[in-house]
């Protein structure tokens, strides 16, 4: 019988002794900030292949509800001392914007372990210099030196642009510091995203990109970020800890080693098949049994809001006190059979509730392909754990 259909698992109506199954199975793991790369091999054949989206939205809700709390507290108790600052961090603290991968990993780990009798784990635990990463001829006693050592802000930007604005090209005017992606496009204060501009140009940019203000050639003096790089730096060993608690036999594997793998085996470059050349136990062949691939994105458990809010923190409309409606979750994946109307025919996909009982099926897009159905029509597929499904096809080279 089916036993769970994400990932798609079957169940015996029988029992069978364990010990008759001689096959050893080894979970790998292509560990990503974003991304991380997930298959189950038993010796040179590929049974499992699988991709998990780690959540990206946990920092941006966390600094929207301190703005809320803070513009409350001001509101309401006006006179009351802050207190922010008085808890105790236990030992081997993380942030829950990266907590949150570390416990990905942990959860599925679990879930494939009850599915199958994995045996062993192959880990890539890649370490990444991002100074190497930004000066390639970097050495020696500058990796303790920064990009401003011996200079100011200013008057390092100052040097580096001529001493005029990057726009129009003014010289012997007061120059501003400004931001060639702003701040409020998701632009830092590095240096490398600074740069000088006169008043006049300031004003005419706002909050556009110099992309978009028409200088592509000062975007491009932009790095690109290493958020995902750091985020990959601090919690590979937690992990790799979190790995080891399983009491399995844990690989670790380089990136370098994974890269070599996959183009001695000629694999397209995706999570998945990253996964599959993780270690030193991947073998010359590699045999796909299957060419199924599970996209699995973390989605957390909802939030303790009750209300809608406007870009400026004030509730437009309240939401109900329950999670379930008749029956229903939103976030279950469901089978609707529509027998008349516009979306007559029948619908798999991820259901939004309504109190009213008119619920809305979305594809594995997040777009809404079915509106208004009646709860009636609907059947539950899987129960919402955290998570949102879809299927594809791997393809092979």
């Amino acid at each position: 019988a089916i036993y769970r259909r994400f990932p798609f698992t079957i169940i015996l109506k029988k029992s069978v002794d364990e010990s008759e199954i001689k096959a050893t199975y080894r979970l790998k793991i292509d560990y990503g900030s974003r991304h991380t790369g997930l298959a189950i091999l038993r010796g040179q054949e590929v049974v499992w292949l699988g991709q998990l989206d780690h959540r990206t939205d946990i920092k941006e809700r966390m600094d929207k509800r301190r703005v809320f709390r803070r513009a409350r507290r001001n509101r309401k108790t006006r006179y009351r001392k802050p207190r922010f600052l008085n808890r105790r961090r236990k030992d081997g603290w993380l942030p829950p914007s990266l907590e949150s991968r570390v416990q990905n990993i942990q959860t599925w780990v679990e879930r494939l372990r009850k599915i199958c009798p994995i045996e062993h784990i192959s880990y890539e635990n890649a370490k990444f210099d991002t100074q190497l990463m930004r000066n390639p001829e970097i050495n020696g006693v500058e990796y303790q030196q920064g990009t401003l050592q011996g200079y100011e802000v200013r008057e390092y930007l100052l040097e580096k642009f001529g001493r005029k604005c990057c726009y129009c090209g003014k010289e012997n005017v007061p120059l501003e510091v400004e931001h060639i992606i702003p701040k409020s496009r998701g632009g830092t204060d590095r240096v490398d995203n600074l740069c000088l501009a006169c008043h006049d140009c300031n004003q005419r940019k706002g909050s556009k990109t110099a992309e978009e203000f028409g200088y592509p050639h000062i975007q491009k003096q932009v790095k690109e970020t290493l958020k995902d790089t750091s985020a990959i730096n601090s919690t590979r060993w937690k992990a790799y800890e979190v790995l080891k608690q399983t009491g399995l036999d844990v690989e670790c594997g380089t990136g370098a080693r994974t890269k070599m793998n996959r183009i001695r085996l000629d694999l397209p470059k995706t999570h998945y098949f990253d996964a599959c050349c993780v270690g030193e136990s991947t073998t010359n062949h590699l045999y796909f049994k299957t060419k199924e691939v599970l996209f699995i994105k973390a989605k957390g458990r909802g939030s303790r809001s009750r209300t809608n809010l406007d870009r400026y923190g004030f509730p437009r409309g309240y939401l109900a006190r329950q999670k379930f409606f008749f029956g229903f979750q939103t976030g279950d994946m469901v089978k609707a059979v529509v027998p008349r109307g516009k979306y007559q025919g029948v619908w798999f996909g991820e259901v939004a509730c309504r109190k009213t009982g008119s619920f809305d099926i979305k594809g594995k897009d997040g777009k809404r392909i079915a509106q208004g159905i009646n709860y009636r029509y609907v059947q539950v597929i899987q129960r919402f754990d955290g998570y949102a499904y879809g299927k594809g096809v791997a393809e092979l080279a």
